[in-house]
């Protein structure tokens, strides 16, 4: 048996599973956040994704700013999604949620093939593609940043519910959907 050749797919396929967490982290902090499970948190990421590489590719921004526009406008998706969709839902079963939510991945895959097409694109992260090799062992770089960010985001993750203001942002959460689950209109 080659050592070198296992320790390397460990740490390859550790650090990938690091990645594949950001997706779980995600969909755990909704359904904590909001007790909406969410089943387009996907189709969301995608179009995210697709944002971030037309703000970098076609508007010419820089990945440092594309990053957080983008992050600003699916928040503004997201926002308009709860407005617009969810909160028509207040009081309902909880399937018709996740049925909503299923059909709004389903739209989201459909609409974005439509818009930007099938084809994979490239996008530069700013990440060397070089190899880097400890001693004798492969390791991705990309797949070494984004573990670098999951774990960061692990740590937020934890301190949103181990810490005094995750606690309280969490219980101002859980009024606003409580409110929002009996139908009661919420003033901003």
């Amino acid at each position: 048996m080659d050592w070198i050749f296992l320790a390397e797919l460990a740490i390859n396929g550790a650090l990938t599973g690091l990645l594949y967490s950001l997706f779980a982290i995600g969909l755990v902090l909704i359904y904590k956040a909001s007790s909406v499970p969410n089943l387009a948190q996907g189709g969301l990421t995608m179009v995210g994704a697709y944002v971030v590489l037309v703000l970098s590719h076609d508007a010419g921004l820089p990945l440092w700013l594309a990053i957080p526009l983008a992050a600003v406008i699916m928040c503004g998706l997201g926002f308009g999604i709860e407005r617009v969709a969810l909160r028509r839902l207040a009081g309902r079963p909880v399937v018709m949620i996740l049925m909503l939510t299923l059909g709004l991945d389903i739209f989201l895959r459909g609409t974005t093939l439509a818009i930007w097409g099938g084809t994979s694109r490239s996008m530069e992260l700013g990440v060397s593609y070089e190899p880097l090799f400890l001693g004798d062992i492969f390791v991705s770089r990309i797949h070494l940043v984004g573990a670098g960010v999951a774990l960061a985001l692990f740590v937020a993750f934890m301190l949103f519910f181990r810490t005094r203001t995750g606690i309280k942002l969490r219980a101002i959460a859980d009024d606003y959907m409580a409110s929002w689950s009996v139908g009661v209109s919420v003033e901003r």
